[in-house]
């Protein structure tokens, strides 16, 4: 005997959740293939300095740099405080470097060897938490398309986060470093956490009304989780944000991260993981999701 059951249908409206996808990620891959993303000298090797001085000029560090054969990266300055970053100079280049008179607040050298390892570093570790990712989710769930399902959702985030920062190094010459390989990764796991539970409550469903489509399941599963999921994410937005507005230059870029990861995510694993899992379904020819 079958249950009437009164189902809100928001994944009929997949396709409009995947536009306001592709409106984010075609700009972003776009600018990633043409421009890329500007690395840090944690990537490329060099010299950071911060010091303060208030008798410095921009003209005089550069005069400086000149003589002393030094390529200037980047140079900003906010009040007093003179941030430089330079090609890697030795510990006599740089005392020479840096103005006399002038306070010293940091100062850390990367070498180009260091800088081309933890490229590598970084790539393998993506790999290798996308891989586990998606063997961890198809053996929980007993089924390689809720594990594809989450890692295109994941990719989704990844594709979010990397393109806004291309985008923001290209118009205003934001770098990416190793905090940002951190947030990355931090990303990944809240992305796929948020999609479990989606997943889950679809299993869950599935196990009380099999008689249902699995679309319906789908529909009712998004429902039933999307208050939970954003309360979840809200108490985290609210964070970042205050901890944007409010903190120091050195986590700024880091916490942006976070922030745009944490907005994606929580979109994602509502209006991309559920319709893909669910398309995937459709144009398999299956309407209904076999537990084994």
């Amino acid at each position: 005997m079958s249950e009437t059951l009164n189902i809100m249908r928001p994944m009929k409206y997949w396709w409009l959740y995947f536009t306001i996808s592709l409106s984010v990620i075609i700009p972003g891959t776009y600018s990633l293939i043409k421009f890329g993303l500007r690395p840090a000298i944690d990537f490329t090797g060099g010299s950071s300095m911060v010091w303060k001085d208030k008798t410095a000029t921009k003209a005089s560090i550069e005069a400086s740099a000149t003589k002393l054969g030094i390529t200037i990266d980047s140079l900003t300055v906010s009040g007093d405080t003179w941030t430089v970053t330079t090609s890697p100079l030795d510990s006599d280049t740089h005392t020479k470097f840096v103005p006399s008179g002038a306070t010293e607040l940091s100062y850390d050298t990367v070498g180009p060897s260091l800088g081309g390892e933890l490229i590598v570093k970084t790539a393998y570790g993506l790999i290798l938490a996308a891989t586990l990712i998606l063997l961890y989710v198809a053996y929980r769930f007993q089924n390689i398309t809720f594990g594809a399902s989450a890692i295109l959702a994941m990719l989704h985030d990844l594709l979010v986060v990397t393109g806004v920062f291309s985008l923001l190094g290209h118009f205003y010459g934001v770098r990416v470093d190793t905090l940002f390989v951190t947030a990355l990764l931090t990303i990944l796991s809240f992305s796929v956490h948020d999609t479990i539970v989606v997943y889950d409550r679809i299993r869950e469903l599935k196990k009380k009304h099999g008689y249902l489509d699995f679309e319906d399941i789908v529909n009712r599963a998004v429902v039933e989780t999307m208050g939970r999921s954003l309360n979840n994410s809200l108490t985290i937005i609210f964070m970042l944000l205050a901890m944007y507005l409010l903190g120091g230059d050195t986590t700024k870029w880091f916490i942006l991260a976070l922030l745009v990861g944490t907005v994606s995510g929580t979109y994602s694993s509502t209006f991309t993981a559920a319709p893909i899992l669910m398309l995937w379904h459709r144009f398999s020819g299956r309407k209904k999701y076999k537990n084994k």
